[in-house]
């Protein structure tokens, strides 16, 4: 079985002694953190050295049912508590930030106006539709504003106010449409938490996920403006990663303590709309599939920064990529295989 929703290159851990491939693999200094009990060795070993043959694979944490099976550094990648650049992973971190701050009566819900908020930075004379955006929209990647990322990208981030840019985006297609994958919409997001709380979106991550979770959240980039980037660049370790992967694998609940509501998780991993390049499922900040049979949910950052949770089997599985500069060229399909025909069939057959 194969990540439905990519075409996935052909099975790395069947061509572990393909002619192509070095003819010895040097394997990670890192080993287990415990023993692999629900992991079957013989598939996990295959799959960490699948995983040792991709150049631009850094670091691999497996967890299942809480407990750390599996770590691995990479090709000289950083410690596993050391902060790295999640790139667009951090849109589900943002969604996260969004559900706490409706939970807590920051933000009235998904249907509050994206104008109630940001009214001051919408053009003179809007168009009309710009007074149906809401959260929800932006969370769903539904605004149908013109995209700030991809071709635009450049052009939106060296403007001299982000928002006004994002929110001066020409209509496509209506709020609520097909799927416009934009960073500007969760950077819209960054600026509604901020001028609604009264407090950076970098104080919130540290009171209302750095602290629970017991983890590094360091300053990361921000606009002219002081709005901390929304959807980019956000700083975590793998190991964070894999503790923020949990919140969601337990239903929003870390040490005991209410972090995260369920129903927000459940929300966010509700499918409303499909990626027009992969054909992917996405609902608020995350995207939904399916790895050998089971469901998958994953948060996914450009260049290999993934956080995938398989709830139905206990699974949280982190893998972080060397990014800078690289076009994906079948990278993240093999990553995908790691998890599919790697971890997913190991946590099967090893029970």
């Amino acid at each position: 079985m194969r990540f439905s929703i990519l075409v996935i290159v052909p099975l790395l851990i069947a061509s572990c002694g393909s002619a192509s491939e070095p003819a010895a693999v040097v394997p990670p200094r890192d080993r287990v953190a415990r023993p692999t009990a629900g992991l079957d060795r013989d598939a996990m070993a295959r799959t960490v050295a699948a995983a040792a043959r991709l150049p631009r694979l850094r670091s691999l944490i497996v967890m299942r049912d809480g407990m750390t099976l599996a770590e691995h550094r990479f090709n000289g990648g950083p410690p596993l508590d050391r902060p790295v650049n999640i790139k667009s992973a951090s849109k589900s971190v943002i969604s996260a930030l969004v559900g706490i701050a409706i939970a807590r009566g920051v933000l009235r819900g998904v249907d509050q106006p994206v104008l109630s908020v940001l009214r001051s930075d919408a053009p003179a004379d809007p168009d009309p539709r710009l007074a149906r955006l809401t959260v929800g929209n932006l969370l769903s990647m539904q605004a149908g504003l013109e995209r700030t990322s991809g071709e635009n990208y450049g052009r939106w981030v060296s403007s001299p106010n982000w928002v006004r840019f994002a929110l001066s985006r020409p209509f496509v297609d209506q709020p609520g449409g097909g799927m416009l994958y934009s960073t500007g919409n969760t950077h819209l997001l960054s600026a509604m938490l901020t001028r609604a709380s009264g407090r950076s979106t970098y104080q919130l991550a540290q009171d209302w996920l750095a602290r629970p979770l017991g983890v590094a959240i360091p300053a990361w980039p921000r606009d002219a403006q002081g709005v901390y980037f929304g959807g980019n660049d956000m700083l975590m370790s793998p190991r964070a990663l894999a503790r923020f992967g949990e919140l969601y694998r337990l239903g929003g609940v870390a040490g005991g303590r209410r972090v995260l509501p369920a129903t927000w998780i459940e929300r966010s991993w509700t499918p409303r709309t499909v990626s027009p390049w992969s054909g992917g499922r996405y609902g608020y900040g995350w995207f939904l599939g399916e790895a050998g049979g089971h469901p998958v949910r994953f948060a996914w950052g450009y260049g290999g920064q993934m956080v995938y949770v398989v709830p139905d089997l206990g699974l949280t599985v982190v893998m972080t990529s060397n990014s800078n500069g690289a076009r994906d060229t079948g990278h993240i399909a093999a990553l995908h295989a790691l998890l599919a025909d790697g971890i997913v069939r190991a946590a099967v057959t090893g029970g």
